[in-house]
């Protein structure tokens, strides 16, 4: 006989009335698409904050007051500190001069990355391995490349590689880094970054390149382009438009941040500083003038955004495909 009863049958919701959910357990919220976001995308926005905005937010604020030898200013200066600065004529200098020096070092090394790319992209046996070699620099430190340049490559005695080929020739020792005029110490420099860097974007470009569609250079073909420099100039140069907008945004903006070779490199010598360097000392020198350095720090910034908007107006950044 039956021992049901009218309160075990499940009685129908009213009309009208919410369908009740069933609690979510543990396993139902490991399991949802928020917590995972949350999980994975926390501790790198946290580390974003911690260690990006919030110091960008603290030196504008020290930019506006006396802080000398200290973090926590109480002296408010307006903008005495960045009349400081741009008075400063060390730091002006370095403006111009990484202006120049940026104006020659970033269409050189798109030239030798994307000649890379193109090089290593027609190769037919050993593609993985020259690929390869040519990222290898980039995993080296920008510390220790600068001290084989310095010591090893470039150095100013007849022990030095670059002198020693010289002298086969019957050329004297150079002082490279030692001397600004005549200014070698810029050929150290120039070919470190070079060596450090084409490999990186050499990278970028082989991707690109591979994404070109063969389709166009067989439909080149049948319309009579000859292979090589015209299928490069009206094919595989617009369609690398994308790509070189970017690598010359990121070489523009790593140009105006170079730090650790000029450090290394040209030590405490007063030519040749990068801004950096220079606010390097200003902050953390003698007087220890974080607030002066603040507000050059936040008008290399204010700098390095204008000239990379332009550049990207320039460019073409961020334009539709129909507006090109």
């Amino acid at each position: 006989m039956s021992t049901t009863t009218t309160k075990d049958v499940a009685r129908p919701a009213a009309p009208g009335a919410s369908p009740v959910r069933p609690r979510r357990g543990p396993r139902a919220l490991l399991g949802s698409r928020t917590f995972n976001f949350w999980l994975f995308t926390g501790p790198f926005l946290i580390g974003l904050l911690v260690f990006v905005y919030i110091p960008i937010g603290w030196s504008v604020w020290l930019s506006f007051f006396e802080a000398r030898f200290t973090v926590t200013p109480e002296k408010f200066t307006g903008f005495d500190n960045y009349r400081q600065i741009l008075r400063n004529g060390n730091f002006t200098g370095a403006l111009v001069t990484f202006t120049v020096f940026a104006a020659f070092i970033v269409p050189t090394t798109w030239a030798v990355s994307l000649g890379l790319a193109l090089l290593v992209n027609r190769l037919r046996f050993l593609r993985a391995f020259f690929r390869s070699v040519f990222f290898l620099p980039t995993a080296c430190s920008y510390v220790a490349a600068s001290l084989i340049w310095k010591m090893s490559l470039f150095n100013g005695v007849r022990f030095g590689l670059a002198n020693t080929v010289l002298g086969w020739f019957g050329v004297e020792n150079i002082a490279w880094l030692a001397d600004p005029d005549p200014p070698w110490y810029w050929l150290v420099i120039v070919t470190a970054r070079l060596w450090l860097q084409s490999g990186f974007y050499m990278i970028l470009f082989l991707a690109a390149l591979q994404n070109i569609p063969q389709e166009l250079y067989e439909a080149a073909a049948i319309d009579g382009a000859k292979r090589g420099w015209q299928t490069f100039r009206y094919i595989t140069l617009p369609q690398l438009r994308a790509t070189s907008t970017a690598v010359i945004l990121l070489l523009l903006v790593a140009a105006y941040q170079a730090f650790d070779e000029f450090f290394n490199l040209l030590s405490r010598t007063t030519w040749g500083r990068p801004p950096l360097v220079e606010l390097y000392y200003t902050a953390l020198g003698q007087n220890q003038d974080y607030g002066a350095g603040s507000a050059g720090a936040v008008l290399l910034t204010l700098l390095i955004c204008v000239v990379t908007l332009f550049q990207g107006k320039i460019l073409g950044f961020g334009r539709g495909e129909e507006s090109k």
